[in-house]
């Protein structure tokens, strides 16, 4: 949820929301294709964010139809789209954007035929950016073609973070001339295989960094409880089953939770931590509280709690997961940051200022590097602790 106080809000429509004025006005070329259709269709207007940025990369290639600032090394049209890899059922979701696309935005662009708009759809689903926020709260979406140019790797040695409408590259490793840059491209928690899996259903490809190589991690991230009588192969290959299935069926109850009406909300949010609870009682007869299928549900628990304002509940899920987290990711990890900054604030919350102090610290000294020390997440946090 964007925090809206003291942002500035288009006059007409009434739902875009910007840092300033100025900001504002530098928007408008984009926005004003929007701002139309927003007021014609209020409470209906509900195009998906992919949908979104491709009607502004549309836009945007109508009235600079020679390269931007952000496509010098790698233009957009450049982009790979992996074409010949989609399956059905991305095929039918892309032609379900195509269909959003034209519904809301039919009198205030210009379409190339079907065949290119699958193409630019398969492309912005390869080559999007996922824009957060200090917390790792979803803000929104974009594309950096130049950015794009890098390759994955699950030993990553820089970090990408935004400033406005700008992405910035950090280096969290030296890297030796010639030396090729990694960035990851998905969240580096989950074992290797999970891992591949996601890479291929997402972007058509298997890491052979060194980590997948070696998975080196793999035993420690599946870590099973220490029993007197072990579970068995088989035992916890079936809970690890349960525990993939159950993290989907909790990623679809979120995603309806979005498209409900506001009165259903709090009911799915008992729901939700259900869920949660129900299935660590489930796998904490196998799995150790490091676990990494424990720390995702622990997690998601987490922000439920946060989301309800049970500050106790959400501020003991934190606690058991933050060491796990320091030793399952890779040095410098915006998941570890964020988690030592949820802390922080929920100690502050709850008058514990001494561990929240150290909390917030433990936040600055990870983002000082990932994001650079004159990033205004940093002032804002320095300005909490001076604050309290």
């Amino acid at each position: 949820f964007l925090r809206k106080e003291g942002l500035s809000k288009c006059g007409r429509c009434k739902q875009a929301f910007y840092c300033n004025v100025e900001c504002q006005k530098e928007d408008w070329p984009m926005h004003k294709l929007e701002c139309s259709a927003m007021c014609a269709f209020g409470q209906n207007w509900n195009p998906s964010e992919t949908v979104r940025l491709t009607a502004r990369i549309l836009a945007k290639q109508k009235t600079h139809p020679e390269r931007t600032q952000s496509e010098k090394l790698l233009a957009v049209k450049e982009f790979e789209s992996h074409l010949d890899k989609l399956d059905n059922e991305k095929r039918e979701l892309i032609q379900n954007d195509i269909a959003a696309l034209h519904h809301f935005y039919s009198k205030h662009l210009e379409y190339p035929d079907n065949a290119a708009l699958v193409v630019l759809f398969a492309q912005v689903n390869c080559n999007g950016f996922t824009i957060e926020d200090e917390e790792l709260s979803h803000l929104g979406s974009a594309i950096f073609p130049d950015v794009a140019l890098m390759n994955h790797s699950c030993c990553p040695n820089v970090i990408v973070t935004y400033k406005g409408t700008l992405a910035e590259v950090r280096a969290v490793k030296e890297i030796e001339p010639g030396e090729e840059v990694f960035t990851s491209y998905i969240d580096l928690l989950y074992p290797t295989e999970d891992r591949n899996d996601r890479l291929r259903d997402a972007y058509f490809f298997n890491c052979d960094c060194r980590e997948c190589i070696t998975k080196e991690k793999d035993k420690e991230k599946l870590e099973i409880r220490k029993l007197n009588d072990p579970p068995s192969a088989e035992t916890v290959r079936d809970m690890i089953k349960y525990a993939r299935n159950v993290i989907e069926e909790f990623r679809r109850a979120k995603h309806y939770k979005y498209i409900l009406s506001v009165t259903l909300i709090c009911w799915l949010d008992v729901e939700l931590l259900e869920i949660c609870e129900l299935s660590l009682d489930k796998m904490g007869a196998v799995f150790e509280d490091s676990n990494v299928y424990m720390l995702h549900m622990m997690y998601q628990a987490m922000g439920v709690c946060l989301y309800v304002q049970d500050w106790e509940g959400a501020l003991r899920y934190g606690q058991k997961i933050i060491r796990p987290y320091s030793k399952h990711y890779p040095p410098y990890s915006l998941n570890v940051a964020s988690m030592w900054l949820k802390l922080g604030r929920l100690y502050m919350a709850l008058e514990n200022r001494t561990a929240g102090v150290k909390a917030l610290k433990r936040a600055i000294a990870i983002m000082e590097v990932a994001h650079g020390k004159d990033h205004p997440y940093i002032s804002e946090i320095k300005k909490e602790l001076e604050d309290h």
